[in-house]
């Protein structure tokens, strides 16, 4: 039998159940079920309760249109899809002089068809590159500026421009920061300096006027290292640059950050005029190795059972806390959404998310509103609840 809680684990209503059950279910539960019909609302998604706050997204891959259930739960509850990586450098562009669309245009197509708007991630990182980008051709020999700006020309022009029309907006440059607000030191920023990160938004906007064009990055709710992106932003303006919105990065846990620091970094980002996104969001309620959470891919920490606790399942009082930290969260989006343009979570369920082998890999983590058989979690319903009106 299929079960649905609401949020006081109780069969009370099908208000909030997904929209992929059966028919005959459905029938078979309203005869049963004490409620007047009028009461039931099966068509609202996530999406449906905050359409007048913000957009909602999930990151996604390809083979999640393949099944019936998967493609359902993203038409249903999202507004916004971003490829997790399909539309990466090394994905669509491995070597310099070729290019492969299949998947990315398999992702295109599926928002069309469904009128999901699709957000481009990302046209220039210093991870997950194609190979030979930063050395001249045949050798190990580093190219010179002029050469790199000609290859992020190309590679920004070729991408955005096939997807013309298709993208609601790119994630333009992504991660050029440290964790103290200073320059990555990666190999666009040596051989470019930041001169890269303007180029990319010039060729960007040239390649796709009517895009959207952000900033991204991880751990901006770290004042130093919001600071650099707040600079980096001024910078672009100064330029007259377009910058239509800095995402947030939000690979939070249960501690980190302070809500309070979530308020800071969208007021101060709003003042700069550029829109704020929560562009990777989920919360892990494992333990953390380390003091600040990263979500440097580059990072590795060995296995520990101390680090993987929930193997058999998250425990009903682990999960209570995760619903009530996601409903704080939560609380600040919605305070602030005339500040606020996407919340997009990273990934569609708890168990094709990518914090269930980082930084320790083969842990299991519940970082996600919908779990392993992609049911809502009572974090899903602690979200809701804010629009539904059933719990202010």
């Amino acid at each position: 039998m299929i079960r649905f809680r609401t949020k006081s684990g109780c069969m009370k209503s099908l208000k909030h159940v997904i929209p992929y059950i059966s028919p005959l279910f459905i029938l078979l539960f309203l005869s049963c079920n004490p409620k007047p019909a009028e009461s039931v609302d099966i068509e609202k998604g996530l999406k449906d309760y905050y359409k007048d706050n913000f957009l909602i997204g999930a990151a996604i891959f390809p083979g999640l249109f393949d099944n019936p259930v998967s493609a359902e739960l993203i038409k249903s509850h999202f507004s916004t899809i971003t490829p997790e990586n399909e539309m990466k450098w090394g994905s669509l562009h491995p070597v310099l002089d070729q290019y492969r669309f299949e998947r990315a245009d398999k992702i295109a197509d599926f928002a069309q068809a469904n009128r999901i708007k699709l957000i481009g991630h990302a046209l220039v990182w210093h991870s997950q590159l194609g190979r030979g980008v930063f050395t001249k051709e045949g050798s190990n020999d580093q190219v010179d500026k002029e050469t790199l700006l000609n290859r992020i020309k190309d590679h920004i022009f070729t991408v955005a421009g096939r997807y013309k029309g298709k993208v609601h907006g790119w994630d333009v440059v992504n991660e050029a920061l440290n964790e103290d607000g200073s320059m990555r030191e990666s190999g666009f920023y040596k051989i470019a300096g930041d001169e890269f990160i303007e180029k990319a938004f010039e060729y960007a906007h040239l390649a796709d006027p009517d895009a959207e064009l952000y900033y991204n990055d991880y751990n901006l709710v770290i004042p130093e290292k919001r600071a650099g992106a707040i600079r980096i932003v001024k910078k672009l303006k100064e330029k007259g640059l377009r910058i239509d919105a800095v995402g947030v990065q939000g690979h939070w846990d249960m501690k980190f950050p302070e809500l309070i620091e979530i308020e800071n970094t969208i007021s101060q980002f709003s003042e700069l005029g550029v829109k704020v996104m929560f562009t990777e969001l989920d919360v892990s309620v494992l333990p953390s190795p380390w003091n600040t959470p990263s979500a440097d891919i580059g990072i590795r920490h060995e296995r520990n059972d101390e680090m993987n606790p929930y193997k058999e399942g998250l425990p009903e009082s682990i999960s209570d806390e995760l619903a009530k930290r996601y409903r704080d969260i939560f609380i600040i989006f919605n305070k602030h959404k005339d500040k606020i343009s996407r919340v997009t979570f990273w990934g569609l369920h708890d168990g094709i998310s990518w914090k269930n082998n980082f930084p320790i890999p083969g842990r299991a983590d519940y970082p996600l509103l919908f779990d392993r058989e992609m049911k809502p979690k009572k974090a899903y319903f602690s979200i809701v609840d804010l629009r539904s009106g059933e719990k202010e």
